[in-house]
């Protein structure tokens, strides 16, 4: 069992910086894969980026160059550096971990609560 929890998210003016972090519980965290999704209302859960155990990393095409994930296994937390942020990014961001790869199937991964983004413009 992995418990997830995210912060540092908040309302920020297009074209600025947020960090967000999720600290996960358990001694095993270096052997997950972590990820970060969102959700728009009106819309699906969608992978931004994913990060692997051996630091292999994914981006979706509409954060690239903007976003950075990184973890740190000593704190047992994975962030995510969002900068140059647009009024699209604005959505709930939810942590994820998976032993293996993170998957696109909601029921397969380890879930925080959320935290919410929001970029005006």
């Amino acid at each position: 069992q992995v418990q997830l929890v995210e912060s540092g998210g908040g309302l920020v003016q297009a074209g600025g910086s947020l960090r967000l972090s999720c600290a996960a519980s358990g001694r095993t965290f270096s052997s997950y894969s972590m990820g970060w999704f969102r959700q728009a209302p009106g819309k699906e859960r969608e992978l931004v980026a994913a990060i692997g155990s051996g630091n292999n990393d994914y981006y979706a095409d509409s954060v690239k160059g903007r976003f950075t994930i990184s973890r740190d296994n000593a704190k047992n937390t994975v962030y995510l550096q969002m900068n140059s942020l647009k009024p699209e990014d604005t959505a709930v961001y939810y942590c994820a971990a998976r032993y293996g790869g993170i998957s696109k199937i909601p029921s397969d991964n380890y879930w925080g609560q959320g935290t919410q983004v929001t970029v005006s413009s």
